[in-house]
């Protein structure tokens, strides 16, 4: 028994097959069969069951599941504490935002990348709430208003933002003054989120309707430039097309509120050295960003 068959059983376990956890390890299937069928071979007990649709944990693999996770943690604890100072090893599989991570958060991934050369990272973009446990990240990088949940957040930043529409539109349906005259408009969308404004020292939530929407902020912003309604968008993805006319700025009396920029974490006791040096390299980049500003901890 060895730490990479317990880190495989763990992974297996948690994504449920072979096939997604090979993926999840960067290794062959056939790889993580042998490894899988090693541990069972020395502990002498089956820990899954294949099934057509995966793989489920036995009796005894959901106790050992627990005990094997635990072990990992503690060899992964034990090697940080070990390393040269400023050297990282092993992977880090990240879940950040496609509109503008891609763009931004992609050159500092890179950055980490060149100066740990030992470190495997592993990023995945997309809009979607990812659920980090079940899909088995480390962390994601996440911009917007949190919802409650389990997971540790630490703020690292903040975004600005605006309303926006195109001139046609504007001059179609008119420009909203007040928060609620949003409710009148076509709203553009990810799903069914509240809109969140600014008025003094107060704050004024709005649940707009509209009948485009799209899971991808650049969209968004394109079908705004269409004249298909308002939309509620970070400057990043704004700013150039305010600049050349083709969107403009709406209800400024009533600004919303700053966006975080949060570094997102499962439960646990306390954050691998490499989610912290991440965590620093975002504080660094939120002071030096137009669109961000330092925030508070979290």
């Amino acid at each position: 028994m060895d730490i990479e068959e317990l880190r495989t059983f763990v992974e297996v376990a948690d994504a449920g097959g072979v096939s997604p956890a090979a993926r999840r390890l960067g290794v062959s299937k056939s790889m993580v069969s042998r490894r899988l069928a090693r541990l069972e071979e020395g502990l002498g007990i089956q820990l899954l069951a294949r099934t057509t649709h995966g793989a489920a944990l036995t009796e005894a693999g959901v106790a050992f599941r627990e005990h094997a996770a635990r072990v990992c943690a503690e060899i992964d604890a034990a090697r940080e504490v070990i390393l040269p100072s400023g050297d990282l090893r092993g992977r880090l599989r990240i879940a950040a935002p496609l509109s503008f991570g891609s763009n931004s958060f992609a050159a500092l991934l890179a950055d980490m990348a060149r100066r740990h050369p030992r470190l495997q990272i592993h990023t995945s973009y997309s809009d979607r709430f990812v659920d980090l446990i079940a899909e088995g990240y480390d962390c994601a990088i996440r911009v917007g208003y949190l919802p409650e949940s389990s997971l540790l957040a630490r703020r690292v930043g903040t975004f600005n933002g605006k309303l926006v529409a195109s001139p046609d539109y504007i001059q179609a349906h008119g420009a909203p003054e007040t928060p609620e005259d949003i409710l009148a408009h076509e709203a553009l969308m990810q799903g069914t989120e509240a809109w969140h404004f600014v008025d003094g020292d107060k704050s004024i939530t709005i649940r707009p309707q509209g009948r485009f929407k799209a899971d991808n902020g650049i969209a968004l912003a394109e079908a705004a430039k269409a004249g298909l309604g308002i939309a509620y968008l970070p400057d990043g993805l704004t700013d150039e097309a305010v600049r050349s006319g083709a969107l403009v700025p709406l209800m400024t009396r009533f600004p919303p509120p700053p966006a975080g920029v949060y570094v997102i974490r499962p439960p646990g006791q306390n954050p691998a050295r490499k989610i912290r040096v991440l965590t620093e390299l975002l504080s660094q980049w939120c002071e030096h960003t137009p669109h961000s500003a330092k925030a508070a901890t979290v």
